[in-house]
């Protein structure tokens, strides 16, 4: 009798079964279903984690409030400041482009600095020549003024010649070495780290009078 069969269109338990296990096998138990979105960059997951970020201060008094706030919510005790502070100081006096200012960055600023240092000019006694000039102002002798006037007014005439002469062979060397670097105001930053005493130089010097350049 029909009733008593088995209906053809029915599936049975078994091949249910065997279809869950096969794709159970397949996605294996590591499986993650998609999240139907791409998953956010760090930057932005930072940037939504810490909000908008704010605009740029418009005085100097907005500045100093905004560092004060940021003093209070990250408070740092004196000795982590002062050791900071030395390293950059340590850092700077070293030549690090890093902690140096933007006018003493780069291998050009670094090669004039080298030829500066590593010869002996009469223009370094500049700042001791002003501090004769002033107490040459103090001695109550007229005739000694005028002598030292003279004699002041010539070597600064000497120094005013061996600083364009100087300025203009480090700038042509510095476009002969660097080609592809800028070399604007090389002779006047030259002729400034000649101006000024050895041991007050900004960074210190590599190199002693007559050491070689490295290349």
């Amino acid at each position: 009798m029909r009733f008593l069969r088995r209906s053809t269109t029915e599936t049975p338990a078994d091949d249910v079964n065997a279809d869950v296990v096969d794709t159970a096998s397949t996605t294996g138990k590591a499986y993650t279903p998609g999240k139907g979105r791409a998953t956010p960059s760090r930057r932005e997951a930072e940037g939504r984690k810490r909000g908008p970020v704010a605009p740029p201060p418009t005085s100097m008094r907005e500045a100093m409030k905004r560092n004060k706030q940021l003093r209070k919510e990250n408070p740092v005790s004196k000795d982590d400041r002062r050791a900071a502070a030395k390293e950059r100081r340590e850092r700077m006096m070293s030549g690090d482009d890093k902690y140096l200012p933007v006018r003493d960055r780069g291998p050009v600023k670094r090669y004039v600095r080298d030829v500066v240092d590593s010869r002996r000019n009469i223009l370094g006694l500049f700042m001791p020549l002003a501090i004769l000039v002033f107490l040459a102002l103090l001695i109550p002798v007229p005739a000694a003024q005028q002598y030292i006037t003279l004699i002041c007014m010539a070597l600064l005439l000497v120094m005013a010649i061996e600083g364009v002469v100087n300025g203009r062979k480090i700038s042509r060397a510095c476009r002969e070495r660097f080609p592809k670097e800028p070399t604007r105001g090389v002779g006047w930053y030259a002729f400034v780290r000649a101006s000024q005493i050895r041991k007050l130089r900004v960074p210190k010097p590599r190199l002693r009078p007559g050491d070689p350049i490295p290349g």
